[in-house]
């Protein structure tokens, strides 16, 4: 019952490889978008960093990296890899489907506000639209979170 004690949290938390593992790949991830971002735009968007969308998918990145850390510990025929990998088909189904949908209607609705606003009618900030994902860039996300894992790990 060692883990119970607020004196072993964090001890044991910097000794996990595989949560390490997936924070790293996910922050490798966002900084490569900041790169593209600057390399593409010629200019830096801290938000490139922090935000979402974009290529690669951190999101698919971080997922694909637990389950591949998962499956170099416990093996790849384990229950413990099984709800891994589950988690990150979800994950990626998720990031390139649902949000993806949702940065679509966001820039509908933008261009109706503007729409609006330009006749003097309302005045409201504008949605987010960048919210998912494509499937090349779910797709570049999830072989990024392999091979970081695979390197890392």
């Amino acid at each position: 019952m060692q883990g119970l004690y607020p004196h072993s949290f964090f001890p044991e938390v910097f000794q996990n490889r595989i949560l390490l593992t997936t924070i790293a790949v996910w922050i490798l991830a966002q900084s490569f978008k900041v790169v593209l971002g600057v390399i593409k735009e010629r200019r830096f968007n801290f938000r490139w960093f922090i935000g979402t969308g974009g290529m690669p998918s951190s999101h698919a990145a971080g997922a694909s990296a637990l389950a591949t850390s998962v499956g170099l510990e416990y093996g790849f025929n384990s229950p413990l890899f099984a709800v891994a990998a589950a988690f990150a088909i979800v994950t990626m189904f998720d990031a390139q489907g649902v949000r993806r949908s949702t940065g679509y209607q966001a820039s509908i609705l933008n261009k109706m506000m503007d729409d609006i606003y330009w006749k003097g009618q309302i005045e409201e900030q504008r949605l987010k639209e960048l919210v998912g994902h494509t499937p090349i860039e779910v797709l570049a996300g999830f072989i990024f979170g392999v091979v970081c894992a695979l390197v890392l790990y």
